[in-house]
């Protein structure tokens, strides 16, 4: 079904060209978009018209016109005065409506094959069969991008997406759920991961204008078979996942830059607990004073660098010194040798994917 929206920026764009008003109504004489406050009588007269066999009508000073999609009328259209120049732009108007009809059939159609390509839900067979009714190359190079933001998405930024990707007919926009805006892309050969997230920052840039909710954007892996199209869907949405927990700084995450945290992401919460208990000895992270974290934090980002962390939190070097010989004394894990920097970096990412877990349940 076309957008009332639609129906009235084709009936405004008619006007100025013939000077002429339109008014396009359902089979049940509701108005839809009009150029002109029609009367009631010249509304019921369209109620009548539809259920009559004549395709066009003169009924006072309004000449009426059915307006069909393959064979099921859809709409009916109302033009202003009667003459052989208001039949002729009549009959214009309504090719123009059938055959906006027929490209939002065509678009409805590729939209409901992408969703269901994106969910699994359609046999091997069915899928290629599919894409080459609808024109599809099966198998050009494609990456899926996630755009989730906090609230219900808008029409507004599905139509904004829809401009900013142009009028190309390889690419593909759509949903699978209340907040979230699947792009599937089609990719030159050349494209390379930098160019894939340098996309992907235009399009955050493109989205986020002053009052928007924040969102967050993820992409999957590059695919080259359009069955494949699910599994870069899948990559995606894991993305967004791991990027909630682990990278909450960063608006575009990459799957394949999940790094240790998509195995973490795929562990069994029973087992994450039973590590804790194995790393800490019952000392809990979470008992960290701020400082403490701070430090530990620093420590990391300085690849274990003691006087170049002691520079930048302003602290003597034998200060740190005695910080990470108390939190020796209080884990058993010496964070100036590189097993036990690793051990204690994965125990906390494990800390804070159980967290997240607990506030999801």
């Amino acid at each position: 079904m076309i957008s009332n929206q639609i129906l009235q920026n084709t009936i405004d764009g008619m006007k100025d060209i013939t000077k002429m008003d339109f008014c396009i109504t359902d089979t049940e004489g509701d108005q839809l978009a009009s150029t002109f406050p029609a009367s009631e009588d010249a509304l019921g007269a369209a109620v009548s018209f539809a259920q009559s066999q004549a395709e066009s009508q003169v009924v006072s000073g309004y000449q009426y016109f059915k307006v069909f999609d393959d064979q099921h009328l859809e709409y009916i259209l109302l033009v202003s005065g009667v003459s052989d120049d208001t039949f002729m732009i009549g009959r214009t108007v309504v090719f123009q409506l059938q055959n906006l009809l027929v490209a939002y059939q065509e678009r409805f159609d590729r939209d409901n094959f992408i969703k269901n390509l994106l969910l699994d839900n359609l046999l091997l067979v069915d899928i290629y069969n599919r894409a080459k009714k609808l024109h599809i190359d099966g198998q050009a190079r494609r990456v899926v991008y996630l755009v989730e933001t906090v609230r219900e998405k808008e029409v507004a930024d599905v139509d904004r997406l829809r401009s900013f990707l142009g009028t190309s007919s390889r690419d593909f926009i759509t949903a699978v759920d209340e907040n979230s805006v699947v792009v599937v892309k089609e990719l030159e050969e050349e494209e390379s991961h930098d160019e894939l997230e340098a996309f992907a920052k235009r399009l955050y840039t493109e989205l986020m204008t002053e009052n928007h909710p924040p969102i967050r954007i993820a992409f999957g892996t590059v695919i080259k078979e359009l069955r494949e199209v699910s599994k870069s869907y899948k990559e995606a949405r894991m993305a967004l996942d791991v990027g909630k927990i682990f990278y909450e700084e960063k608006n575009v995450i990459a799957y394949s830059k999940l790094g240790i945290g998509r195995l973490i992401y795929q562990l069994p919460v029973p087992l994450c607990k039973m590590f804790i208990k194995e790393v800490f000895h019952g000392v809990s992270p979470e008992n960290f004073d701020d400082e403490t974290l701070m430090t530990i934090n620093k420590f990391f980002e300085n690849n274990l660098n003691v006087s170049e962390t002691s520079r930048q939190i302003f602290i003597h070097r034998n200060t740190l010194v005695y910080r990470l010989d108390k939190l020796q004394k209080s884990t058993g894990l010496d964070l100036r040798k590189f097993d036990d920097a690793i051990t204690f970096k994965i125990a906390l990412m494990v800390v804070k994917y159980m967290k997240y877990m607990e506030n999801e349940e």
